[in-house]
């Protein structure tokens, strides 16, 4: 029978990209570890996200990085460890004694808020417009105005490329038009991270270009904070800041992608790189 993480003390120290920088990191993962059964999937796992970052996660099929989104969006619960998101703990909440012990559905769902994710999947509500689909959540899940909430959803679509959209169902537009109101609908909720897994995996190839310009488009002029998972190389060159390298849920390399992509310091990465570059 699987039983509850034990409650956790808050770390004394502090990461040491804040003691280097002065500023706390938006994300930290701290000896986080997930595991199925017998099956470690992430192993006392350690990195951080500073604010307004876009870092790239590659690696092989298997290697722990979706599962890193699903965690992030509280979609998996973490087995040990504690993820850090602005200085609190994202799964977890404080007792009276100063440990941690995990969040309540209630407190899961407030953690959500600062968190956007689009899926490999569309997901869209098939019996819903367009519109609705983005409105849906900032109406629901923020209490915004609707009226509110549909200005905003027309600026998205506009600035997406399908204000023509607007009535239209999931049906009758394109995968890639589709995956361009998905991102629309993450970024309606003015998320402070966005998450994004392999999200031109389920495209067709001529549709990948489009909305990978759109991401980058959206790294360029916008402040937001991106997490993404890619088989998509030129795109993790040409966005990131930081790229991390994972085998076995661990990271195996970080560093910037001139470094990752042009001079590899191990094995693995460069194992990696040269089956899919």
């Amino acid at each position: 029978m699987a039983t509850e993480p034990a409650p956790l003390k808050e770390p004394a120290d502090a990461a040491p990209e804040t003691l280097a920088t002065g500023v706390e990191p938006l994300v930290r993962f701290d000896k986080v570890v997930k595991r199925y059964g017998d099956h470690v999937v992430l192993d006392e796992l350690d990195f951080t996200v500073r604010r307004g970052e876009h870092v790239t996660l590659i690696g092989p099929s298997g290697s722990g990085k979706t599962t890193i989104l699903r965690l992030l969006m509280t979609l998996e619960k973490v087995s040990d460890g504690v993820i850090w998101v602005d200085g609190s703990p994202l799964t977890h909440v404080r007792t009276p004694s100063g440990s941690l012990k995990p969040a309540g559905d209630k407190e899961l769902r407030e953690s959500r808020k600062k968190i956007g994710m689009v899926f490999q999947q569309f997901n869209l509500f098939p019996n819903m417009k367009v519109l609705q689909n983005i409105t849906e959540a900032p109406v629901h899940v923020l209490g915004m105005d609707r009226d509110e909430a549909e200005a905003r959803a027309r600026e998205l679509l506009d600035m997406v490329g399908l204000s023509g959209k607007v009535d239209a169902h999931p049906s009758q537009l394109s995968g890639g038009q589709q995956q361009r109101v998905a991102i629309a609908r993450a970024l309606a909720m003015r998320p402070e991270i966005l998450l994004l897994d392999e999200v031109t995996s389920a495209l067709d190839p001529e549709l990948v270009a489009g909305v990978l310009e759109l991401l980058s488009d959206i790294a360029r002029n916008t402040d937001i904070t991106m997490l993404c998972v890619t088989h998509e190389m030129n795109f993790a060159r040409d966005v990131s800041e930081k790229v991390l390298m994972f085998d076995a849920g661990r990271v195996v390399e970080s560093g910037t992608p001139e470094k990752i992509f042009s001079d590899p310091e191990h094995e693995r990465t460069r194992e990696f790189l040269s089956a899919v570059l």
